[in-house]
């Protein structure tokens, strides 16, 4: 099941999508009780990144190997045919067999072809979709998974530094562990704005439920115009 809607309630900030993700599990049940983005730090299951499904990679990777076994094959069967191998094949295998093994177009191969070998172990390894953050799952169905957009995220947040008083301008930004928000004041004690913002911010993250929630930064200077 896939959505691509925000959380509700914030007509004027960015939509952020949620892809919703439910895995195979018993029939259908009401699911209906407490909200899983009510705020409570310890309400539902954590859930981990979903991971990328690597599209591209895999096809350049299958590109490759098809363009290769497609020409190998069709040279092999003109060989059987009668006909002499290609001039590619006769050059590559000439070219193997009199280069010396410390000859740098060999390095250079050897380097390039192991520098693709880690860059595809480190994708298999890794769930990529570094733009999304994993939610909590409701504890009434811990087999739904969301996802919340970074950029929507910091959104929301932006908009509740901006209802603070004194707060005149607002910059967010989201990261895995950390949030960091920089405000500029207009009137008001800056370490005033700053312990106020610093307490809507964090009462806004815990709206967003997320399943690691990232420790908050917050910085504040006098506007000077």
């Amino acid at each position: 099941m896939t959505s691509a809607s925000g959380p509700p309630g914030r007509d004027s900030t960015p939509s952020a999508a949620v892809p919703l993700t439910k895995e195979p599990g018993p029939p259908e049940r009401d699911v209906s009780g407490p909200d899983p983005t009510s705020g409570r730090r310890d309400a539902g299951h954590r859930s981990h990144r979903p991971w990328s499904a690597r599209r591209i990679p895999a096809a350049l990777v299958a590109s490759v190997i098809l363009v290769a076994a497609v020409a190998a094959l069709i040279d092999v069967i003109a060989v059987r045919a009668g006909r002499p191998a290609a001039a590619w094949r006769r050059h590559l295998a000439a070219e193997l067999a009199t280069r010396s093994v410390d000859d740098v177009w060999m390095l250079t191969g050897a380097a390039v072809a192991a520098a693709v070998g880690v860059w595809l172990i480190v994708l298999a390894l890794t769930p990529g979709l570094r733009r999304w953050l994993p939610q909590r799952s409701p504890a009434e169905c811990p087999r739904l998974r969301a996802s919340l957009d970074r950029d929507g995220a910091a959104g929301l947040l932006r908009d509740a530094a901006l209802r603070v008083p004194g707060v005149g301008a607002a910059r967010v930004r989201v990261r895995r562990h950390r949030i960091r928000a920089r405000a500029e004041v207009r009137f008001r004690d800056p370490r005033q704005v700053k312990d106020d913002l610093t307490a809507v911010l964090d009462e806004e993250r815990d709206r967003l439920a997320l399943a690691r929630p990232a420790r908050i930064v917050v910085r504040v200077r006098r506007r000077t115009d």
